[in-house]
């Protein structure tokens, strides 16, 4: 693990097509609910996921599928001086 990442727990629902979709995340004993998906793109060796969690913060989760392994790339938090930020 770099500087720039942290490793994460997640559960995910596998579609119709077997894709896998984020659920929920953890961070230690800390469960995050994934209320929306905002965005999903792929990379050479990752599939990346921007997910709003149930207290409106913002993540950007990646996942190597040769390795098996999920890590946070980014967070924004849901507030900003009591007012809730935008997610685009």
């Amino acid at each position: 693990m770099n500087s720039e990442t942290l490793t994460i727990r997640v559960e995910c629902y596998a579609g119709y097509r077997g894709e896998e979709t984020p659920r929920r995340f953890f961070m230690g004993d800390k469960a995050i609910e994934i209320e929306e998906v905002i965005d999903r793109w792929l990379a050479p060796e990752y599939r990346y996921f921007k997910v709003r969690g149930s207290e409106n913060d913002i993540y950007i989760l990646r996942h190597d599928e040769l390795a098996h392994r999920w890590e946070l790339t980014m967070f924004q938090s849901g507030k900003l001086d009591g007012n809730s930020l935008s997610s685009t």
